[in-house]
């Protein structure tokens, strides 16, 4: 594990770039332009200067609503650099939820792309005292700083704050499936140990690497792909702006040639699915990854059937900030989210705190230094997820006899069917292998005061719902797992609500239960 001095300062891990001589290498590249890590640098010192002199202090809280382009490592790097805390979010949420970050937040600067500039005012009217900062051609005269101008105002190089590595160094909040969002909140030495464990163990990520990661940069996922892993190494990244389609994707890859690809299962799902993607040229890539979400086996299969690529699957966490389990090339279970990423523990435990017998599942804790310091404003929230060193997933997992660990479900998500747990995964499993089923999402619902299971089902192409169709895929579950385990009830739809990041949520299609 690396050892940081106890004064240390993240935004440092620009400089350690400079040092080894990769000042005119490519950082960052996107459609229009590239930066290398010298120019990357000094914009980001600059914005640290920028900030300084609109009146931010430090550990003040800068709120990032930026898509994946060069202003943000740039607005990320250069709060941290000041001493202040940028909190990244999705640049596709409403005004009203950046009025709630504002408020919670207590941020002083709002810095915002030109797509998400009119929702960005709309959230600081009434605001008193909050600065806005637009990376935009032409923002509104006098309610808006010009990014641009702000960094050619104030170049010039900028010593990092002297920050403890125990600082509060950054936050990200939660996807807030359920509530509100959660301000996370991670410390200066959180970003290398992630760094130091699944990006050296699992990803082996080297200089000569080139990262492309369609999952944003404001989520933690997105962030260790693209930012922290890449620079920690002097590697290169791809930025895509705008929406991941899979048309836009593939010609990304095509182009930019990177060597390490990160998604969701449901962008891999929908990749497979897109017309001509067989012929597309991937043989850039060494290694794709998946999290966010579990990955069907079968879409893990097909994947290596049409690209001849390994996706290596693994869970993670905002509050953990990266993948701490997962699989890797020498350990691999098409299906499970493989062994702990080495620097993490974890355990398996009943709902009374007690270790579960081999083979059962349990409630999911995991051990290691990259873990949430607290969430803000959320203190009893706090204290039940955060034991010790332990901290509470909220999954189930069960782990099997060589030690991988198999996903069962969110703890909430788990279904009990005449006295019997019921993993929905596993039926979801089951039926995307049915040659009509695209994707599947299974929950408990309540007819006539029982619980019974019903599956949302989408159909690819060719495919139309039926009653027939019904019986088939009730008897395809049957065949494959317990005879309990199968859909009495079948909905057919066209999509799933999801959460920003692609995760199916189950509490909305419970709301659904008579589609």
């Amino acid at each position: 594990m690396v050892e940081l001095p106890e004064r240390y300062n993240v935004s440092t891990i620009l400089d350690r770039n400079l040092e080894r001589g990769l000042e005119e290498k490519p950082a960052v590249r996107w459609a229009e332009g590239e930066l290398t890590y010298g120019e990357l640098f000094r914009r980001v010192c600059a914005f640290g200067r920028a900030l300084r002199a609109l009146g931010v202090r430090r550990e003040e809280r800068v709120l990032l609503i930026l898509d994946d382009t060069w202003a943000f490592p740039v607005a990320f790097l250069g709060a941290i650099r000041l001493g202040a805390v940028p909190i990244p979010v999705n640049p596709l949420l409403h005004p009203e939820e950046y009025r709630y970050f504002l408020e919670d937040s207590y941020a002083r600067v709002v810095v915002a792309d030109e797509a998400a500039l009119p929702k960005a005012q709309e959230a600081l009217k009434g605001r008193e005292g909050v600065r806005l900062i637009a990376f935009a051609a032409d923002p509104p005269e006098g309610e808006a700083f010009r990014l641009e101008e702000l960094l050619q105002a104030h170049a010039g190089e900028l010593p990092p704050a002297d920050t403890h590595r125990d600082d509060m160094a950054f936050w990200l909040y939660s996807s807030g499936s359920t509530g509100r969002p959660k301000g996370v909140v991670h410390l200066q030495h959180d970003i290398p140990y992630t760094c130091e464990t699944y990006a050296k163990h699992v990803l082996k990520i080297q200089e000569g690497d080139i990262t492309f990661s369609a999952s944003k940069l404001f989520h933690a996922y997105g962030l260790g792909n693209n930012l922290s892993f890449p620079y920690w190494v002097g590697a290169g990244t791809v930025l895509l702006q705008g929406r991941p389609t899979p048309e836009r994707v593939l010609d990304t890859i095509e182009r930019f040639r990177p060597t390490l690809f990160f998604t969701v299962p449901t962008l891999y799902n929908a990749i497979l699915n897109h017309p001509g993607a067989k012929g597309r040229d991937l043989s850039s890539l060494r290694l794709c990854i998946s999290a966010a979400e579990p990955l069907p086996a079968e879409i893990w299969r097909r994947w290596k059937e049409t690209f001849g690529l390994l996706i290596l699957d693994g869970i993670g966490s905002t509050e953990m900030l990266h993948i701490y389990c997962s699989n890797t090339v020498d350990a691999l279970k098409p299906g499970s989210s493989g062994k702990p990423v080495p620097g993490y523990e974890l355990r398996l435990l009943s709902p009374e705190g007690q270790p579960v017998p081999p083979g059962e599942a349990g409630d999911l804790w995991v051990k290691g230094d990259s873990a949430l310091a607290f969430y803000w404003h959320q203190h009893e929230k706090t204290k039940r997820s955060l034991q010790g060193d332990w901290f509470y997933t909220g999954d189930r997992y069960r782990v099997d006899e060589e030690g991988f660990y198999w996903y069962k479900g969110r703890s909430d998500d788990m279904i009990k069917v005449k006295g019997l747990w019921v993993s929905p995964i596993e039926i979801e499993n089951a039926l995307m292998e049915h040659p009509a089923v695209r994707e599947a999402a299974v929950v408990g619902v309540q007819v006539e005061g029982l619980t019974r299971i019903k599956a949302f089902v989408i159909l690819k192409e060719g495919y139309s719902p039926s009653d027939s169709l019904t019986r088939e895929l009730q008897e395809f579950c049957k065949a494959r797992l317990r005879p309990y385990q199968y859909p009495e009830l079948v909905a057919y739809v066209e999509d799933f609500p999801r959460t920003v990041t692609g995760k199916v949520q189950r509490f909305k299609l419970r709301e659904l239960r008579e589609a």
